[in-house]
């Protein structure tokens, strides 16, 4: 079903280890509105979607994992060289406490993913509005991102992903427009 290329969607670059900045990205992690979180939700909503519009979902899903790899190594990139005082410094002690420099499903104030992120409602306009508002919240994340550093490769990896979301919510917007126009399309028998 997908073909694994070992690289990156988009190249990761980092200017300097960035604790601070690598504690705000964990939000698009394991966030409400983060990668994770969308990657599941599209993949689990395709299930009850008509066929006509399942390859979006699926699309999408699998793109989102992909986006969810490129967080995961920025964070890398930004807390690598770091100090335990630099964590503690950046409010990651307690991170660092529980799981040392491994990444962890969280968002920025360390509140552990769930499941209740996942909005699944099996009506396929709902379901579709609601992965609309989940890429528009993802965009307006990965602007405040990019407005919180001054790291020009990282605002341009963080410029990509923000991209990203909006061709995504573009998409889902199609989706629910061929859904429409078929709910408005009248059936005679």
């Amino acid at each position: 079903m997908w073909v694994y290329e070992k690289k990156l969607q988009y190249p990761v670059r980092v200017c300097k280890c960035d604790v601070r900045m690598a504690k705000y990205l964990i939000e698009q992690y394991g966030g409400a509105d983060g990668e994770l979180a969308a990657a599941l939700r599209y993949m689990n909503q395709r299930y009850t979607i008509p066929g006509k519009v399942i390859g979006v979902l699926n699309d999408i899903s699998t793109e989102e994992l992909a986006h969810l790899e490129m967080i995961a190594t920025m964070v890398y990139k930004l807390t690598k060289d770091a100090t335990v005082q630099q964590l503690e410094e950046a409010g990651l002690g307690a991170h660092y406490v529980n799981h040392d420099s491994a990444l962890y499903y969280e968002n920025a104030g360390g509140v552990p993913w769930t499941a209740a992120y996942i909005q699944a409602k099996g009506d396929p306009i709902a379901d579709l509005y609601e992965d609309i508002a989940a890429e528009e919240k993802a965009r307006a994340t990965y602007q405040w991102l990019i407005n919180m550093t001054d790291d020009v490769d990282l605002q341009d990896s963080l410029k990509f992903l923000r991209e990203r979301e909006i061709v995504h919510s573009q998409r889902f917007r199609e989706a629910v427009e061929i859904l429409k126009e078929d709910r408005e399309y009248k059936r005679v028998f």
